[in-house]
């Protein structure tokens, strides 16, 4: 097992146009998510965000290409900013419009985004990693050298489908990239009460494939770990499993003024990674490196303010799904 936590050695060749494009992604998925759980009353369905893993989440999309597939989990609105996908009709998705990237049907936990990959979400944990590999098997099958970046979390890592996946990919030698969001908690559950491993990339070797750690609040190490994994998968030398080791400041999900979540991990603890906040990290790092200003920093924050503000103005002013249309998109 591999362990990687010094981004100096990573992300030499981005220029200063991708860097900014990293910090820009990452302030849209902290402000798009910060905006929508302040409006959670008027949205459908349950809703959890990524506040505090932005970093992981822009590191891993931006060492794939924009044809490259993408599954995620229910922790879900981060993924396809990542990756590029518009905040509105995403804004409009959360609403339940008939403009939103489903036309409504998929909510916040359930999205999908194919134009940028997305394959979908799923409020079933580890649901999606079969399908990931079903992506790679179609990779392989079609004769392309599209590879597939399947998110998922702690929890995941002991369910059946993230063993079956894994030794599936790896026997047949698929292009998927496993990337692990350790968090620290399957909901309220820490990972020292349900996962035999400190480090879950260990089980890696179990498999046969490459394990690496990698220091998920840092946007450049994830990047590097992913390009490399991403250059071995479309080189044919199979997957790999990543472990970005992470924290969400947030709730597991964004429950309203009406629900108080029960205590499970202290003030202290979430102080601390605070201190390592993912945005200010990388805001400091292009500064000190002067790639980035601070007044451009505060005008690129503003900027992200007014696009989530127009995000949500399409989502309100958009129509909702005719009942006539409830039976579209369905086999039979």
């Amino acid at each position: 097992m591999t362990r990687i936590t010094d981004s100096k050695r990573a992300s030499r060749d981005l220029n200063v146009d991708q860097h900014r494009e990293m910090l820009r992604r990452m302030l849209r998925i902290r402000l798009f998510e910060e905006r929508a759980a302040s409006l959670r009353s008027r949205l459908v369905g349950a809703m959890h965000n990524s506040v505090g893993q932005e970093a992981e989440i822009v590191g891993a999309c931006m060492a794939v290409r924009d044809d490259d597939y993408m599954t995620g989990n229910h922790r879900s609105h981060g993924h396809p900013i990542g990756k590029g996908v518009a905040l509105a009709p995403l804004m409009a998705e959360l609403f339940g419009k008939q403009t939103g990237l489903c036309h409504g049907r998929g909510g916040s936990m359930h999205l999908a985004a194919f134009s940028a990959g997305s394959l979908g979400e799923s409020g079933i944990v580890g649901s999606l990693m079969p399908v990931a590999v079903g992506a790679g098997l179609s990779s392989r099958l079609r004769g392309t050298d599209q590879v597939c970046l399947c998110f998922f979390g702690d929890g995941a890592a002991n369910c059946g489908p993230f063993h079956e996946s894994l030794n599936l990919a790896a026997i047949w030698g698929l292009p998927v990239i496993f990337l692990c969001e350790n968090n620290g908690y399957a909901l309220f559950t820490p990972q020292t009460r349900t996962t035999s491993v400190i480090d879950i990339a260990k089980r890696a070797c179990a498999y046969n494939i490459p394990g690496v750690v990698a220091d998920g609040q840092d946007v450049l190490a994830v990047y590097d770990c992913v390009a490399a994994a991403v250059a071995r998968a479309r080189s044919g030398e199979g997957p790999t499993l990543i472990e970005a080791k992470t924290y969400r400041y947030c709730e597991h999900q964004e429950f309203g003024e009406e629900f108080q979540a029960p205590r499970y991990r202290s003030e202290a603890e979430v102080a601390a990674w605070r201190k390592r906040d993912p945005i200010e990290l990388f805001v400091n790092d292009l500064i000190g490196r002067a790639l980035l200003s601070r007044a451009e920093v505060e005008q690129m924050r503003a900027a992200v303010e007014a696009e989530v503000e127009g995000a949500v103005v399409f989502a309100d002013s958009s129509a909702v799904p005719e009942p006539d249309a409830l039976m579209e998109y369905l086999y039979c």
